[in-house]
């Protein structure tokens, strides 16, 4: 047990020296955000990973998302986002924002722990993720209108497609 315990302390310290995550990082400031699909309107409260270090932490360590929340990663100007599952302990819907503001793709039921990259296979101005199997369970497709202040400018005081965001895709962006 001792050295099982020294092991752990070892990754541990490896960890914090390289920046790599090691636990779920705090509730991240929330906001609301809609899905408007044929199905009718999806209302969600969602936190936004502003910040480099929100969106590599993303979802990590978190052992449940709620079916009324998920994670906004807004991209400063629309990219290719790449995500990936490490250290990711649920599945995730991960849906990928056009600059139009609508829904491009949606990979579903993203695998927990996987380093298989995730991609919006082209430009999106944010990435959510929501709870996995939500997405299939409400209905939504491509094509679907998603509102926030975020998508729309209004939280940070920028022009649709320039919101704060990382210049790299977590479920937290692959390096």
């Amino acid at each position: 047990m001792v050295v099982v315990r020294a092991q752990e302390s070892a990754a541990g310290a490896e960890a914090s020296l390289t920046g790599e995550p090691t636990q779920a990082q705090p509730v991240l400031a929330k906001e609301s955000l809609s899905i408007v699909s044929a199905t009718g309107t999806h209302a969600f409260s969602v936190e936004v990973a502003r910040t480099p270090r929100q969106q590599q932490v993303g979802e990590m360590f978190r052992t449940a998302v709620p079916e009324d929340g998920g994670m906004l990663f807004p991209w400063k100007t629309p990219r290719q986002s790449d995500m990936w599952m490490q250290n990711t302990v649920v599945p995730l819907d991960i849906v990928f924002i056009g600059s139009d503001g609508r829904v491009s793709s949606i990979v579903e039921n993203a695998v927990p722990y996987s380093l298989a990259y995730i991609s919006s296979h082209g430009p999106v101005l944010a990435t959510l993720e929501l709870a996995g199997g939500l997405t299939a369970k409400l209905g939504i497709t491509v094509g679907d209108k998603v509102v926030s202040a975020t998508l729309a400018g209004d939280e940070t005081g920028n022009a649709k497609g320039n919101a704060t965001g990382a210049s790299t895709g977590a479920a937290h962006p692959a390096p």
